[in-house]
């Protein structure tokens, strides 16, 4: 069961209650069964997963639902193909009764990197662009965010996520919306703080982002960018012409100069760089829950520092800005 009326609930008595002319129509179209046929698969596995309430719950240091002893072996053993079948898991860890899901990317790094050279989220309306399955949004509400939004169109995705809300249940804060950011309501000046990570240099338009971010946040509020970057002076970027690690859709990768740049041109204000950091092929990699090609394939055999295209090796930002 794919449900977002507690989403709605608690979106009435917020600046968020607008939305709602719309959002369960947007919803609807896109969980339409006729849309993707995997769906009624992904919903069938939903849908079987054991009914249990976890003995304990802790977002504070991962996403660790439940202890061991809660799930009988055979039940515990069940589950983990039902989870399997979710394949590939490329967020997280998380871990499930004791069952370790392993993720491609240790998103529990990236979150340690940049959770204390942000805003403190307590009570603060969230907004997650590019979410993925959701981990983040899970640690967010850990951190005490009144509510997490996160919007990723990939069905996979979020029927990941749901697997974790159903033992997870209604009571924490955080949803993934089967939505981009594309269908965000204009102008909506609404959120305290909105995340866009690992996602600007996929749009062929990084300003055209920027602004649509900008527009989600109210007056003070805070942005919180995460994305690869390039060494170099103010105006440099990088380009691909064909692929960037084998990745198709990479558009614009700039220094860290062009980037500060980029947001005071979009009208934010007070844009700080909180880390730079390589990723290693210990961060992201394939593992026994996502077994397709990663990063150790994408970089060039001789030359770690490269990528198999001859590009800089991937390093990632995070930079905070402010919507005066």
């Amino acid at each position: 069961m794919i449900d977002y009326t507690p989403l709605y609930a608690q979106m009435e008595n917020t600046v968020l209650a607008s939305w709602l002319d719309h959002l369960p129509a947007q919803v609807a179209a896109a969980l339409d069964e006729s849309q993707h046929g995997r769906l009624p698969e992904w919903r069938t596995i939903l849908n079987n997963l054991p009914s249990i309430k976890p003995s304990q719950l802790n977002l504070g240091d991962g996403v660790i639902v439940g202890q061991p002893d809660d799930l009988p072996e055979e039940q515990l053993r069940q589950l983990e193909n039902q989870l399997r079948q979710l394949h590939p898991w490329r967020k997280g860890p998380f871990d499930l009764f004791g069952l370790h899901i392993d993720t491609e990317w240790r998103s529990d790094w990236k979150w340690d990197r940049l959770k204390e050279g942000i805003a403190p989220l307590n009570g603060r309306l969230v907004l997650d662009v590019g979410c993925g399955n959701g981990y983040h949004c899970w640690r967010m509400a850990g951190d005490g965010a009144r509510l997490v939004i996160g919007l990723d169109p990939f069905l996979l995705y979020v029927a990941q996520y749901q697997a974790i809300r159903h033992f997870v249940g209604d009571e924490v804060p955080a949803y993934v919306l089967p939505l981009g950011i594309e269908d965000l309501p204009e102008a909506l000046t609404a959120f305290d703080t909105v995340f866009s990570m690992g996602v600007l240099y996929h749009r062929r338009s990084p300003l055209d982002h920027l602004l649509t971010l900008r527009e989600a946040l109210r007056p003070g509020g805070e942005l919180v960018l995460e994305t690869l970057i390039i060494e170099g002076e103010d105006g440099q970027l990088l380009v691909p012409e064909g692929r960037y690690a084998q990745m198709r859709n990479v558009w614009f990768i700039p220094s860290v100069l062009t980037l500060l740049g980029w947001l005071r041109k979009c009208g934010f204000v007070q844009e700080k760089l909180v880390d730079v950091t390589p990723t290693t092929v210990e961060e992201q990699r394939s593992t026994d829950w996502m077994t397709f090609n990663s990063l150790p394939d994408f970089l060039d055999k001789e030359d770690s520092r490269k990528t198999v295209e001859g590009h800089p090796a991937p390093k990632r930002a995070v930079i905070t800005a402010i919507r005066p």
